[in-house]
């Protein structure tokens, strides 16, 4: 297995080294960083480190659709830059891809902080997807790349890009939900509080299967960091 990992960017200076250093400890035949516009130290930080960097225009699904478009691995692996795989999701990617059954999936995540409401919203997160087969970007989504290719890449929407990919990648195979876990900053549950983040969350996705497109919703949706990005982190 030929492993690119492909991580999208924005002014994540304080979490991309990290973010690059446990990619690289996956043994990935490659780590690429899609920055979309950076003002801060990211592009610098990440130049330094073993990996790719490229310019991307802003937006998580144009940022990740150009580093898949620079990958030259057989399998892709999308990683939020505050998250973060131990080494054994790897092999559980690996192990999981050799069904030809499955094209593809994602991980259970752990939320970095304590507390009993943090590990409500990880098993429900992972409810979810056992139940709908839908899987967020902050799971990991990988997939072969050929698939990714078939299906046309991410959408070129500003908000829940990842949940239109895992809808058409279900229609082709079994999505597996591989343990890992796969680590991921509790900054944005911290900022808009867990309940709150969460029933964003589920408006979103039932806003979505209503029929109101991914861009309508992102007008009304508030990102953790930056009032210009309007994708879901």
């Amino acid at each position: 297995m030929k492993l690119s990992v492909i991580i999208p960017a924005l002014n994540e200076a304080e979490s991309i080294k990290r973010a690059i250093e446990t990619s690289l400890a996956l043994s990935p035949h490659e780590v690429i960083v899609a920055d979309g516009g950076s003002t801060d130290d990211t592009v610098s930080i990440a130049q330094k480190l073993d990996c790719q960097v490229i310019a991307s225009p802003r937006g998580r699904a144009l940022q990740q659709n150009a580093g898949a478009a620079a990958a030259t691995g057989d399998v892709l692996l999308f990683l939020h830059a505050d998250s973060w795989l131990v080494p054994e999701g790897r092999s559980q990617i690996e192990q999981t891809l050799k069904s030809p059954t499955i094209p593809g999936g994602a991980f259970q995540h752990r939320i970095d902080a304590n507390g009993l409401l943090y590990r409500l919203v990880e098993a429900g997160d992972s409810l979810r997807v056992c139940c709908t087969r839908i899987a967020y970007g902050d799971q990991g989504i990988f997939l072969r790349r050929d698939i990714f290719e078939a299906l046309g890449h991410f959408p070129p929407v500003r908000l829940m890009e990842d949940v239109q990919l895992m809808k058409s990648l279900r229609d082709v195979g079994r999505l597996a939900l591989l343990p890992g876990p796969l680590h991921v900053s509790a900054r944005r549950w911290q900022k808009h509080g867990a309940i709150r983040q969460t029933l964003r969350n589920w408006c979103l996705l039932t806003a979505e299967y209503l029929g109101v497109s991914p861009d309508q919703l992102a007008d009304l949706y508030a990102p953790h960091s930056n009032p210009v990005k309007v994708h879901r982190e």
